[in-house]
């Protein structure tokens, strides 16, 4: 498992994408697990561009809030499974006050693979907003600090950990 962090539009997501074609042997097990929801045109544009330069040979699962369950259903160590990005669905989740439920059960799920004796091809991708100031209102603190807590629970269970700034990558946890 990696976790890719990085700030808006630091490269982490085709940084991601390049590794993961890199390494695989199968193009057909290729999962992209997307959190973004289309909620005005704009991001409709932005979405449709991704799955435009991505490629047909990406299977894409859209999820808002239910990233554990949809994860279980793709698990297959054969997969290679991208998920872009954590922050979206983090979102997502504060706002559909689901966020504590949510959390619990990806770490569960992580955990129940890790048990098992599997490393499952996961590589999540996720804004790095824990350098900035401290936000004004609550609802900003409260996701500064789940996105903060959830990528330290996530450093700490993957192999590989790695920060794009520039489009570089630096790595964090193993080896690029």
């Amino acid at each position: 498992m990696r976790l890719i962090l990085g700030g808006a539009r630091s490269g982490k997501s085709r940084f991601a994408e390049q590794s993961i074609m890199a390494q695989v042997q199968e193009p057909s097990n290729l999962y992209y697990v997307a959190t973004a929801a289309a909620g005005d045109k704009e991001m409709q544009a932005r979405i449709t561009q991704h799955q435009q330069d991505r490629g047909p040979s990406w299977h894409t699962r859209e999820v808002s809030t239910a990233l554990a369950a949809t994860l279980s259903g793709i698990g297959d160590t054969n997969n290679q499974v991208l998920v872009d990005c954590l922050t979206l669905w983090i979102s997502n989740c504060l706002h559909a006050g689901c966020w504590p439920q949510e959390r619990d059960l990806l770490l569960q799920e992580i955990d129940r693979q890790l048990a098992q004796g599997r490393s499952p091809n996961w590589t999540f991708v996720s804004n790095e907003v824990g350098s900035g100031i401290v936000p004004l209102g609550q609802l900003s603190r409260d996701f500064v600090d789940a996105s903060g807590w959830l990528h330290q629970a996530l450093a700490e269970r993957c192999q590989q950990v790695t920060l794009v700034v520039a489009g570089l990558p630096l790595s964090l946890k193993g080896e690029l």
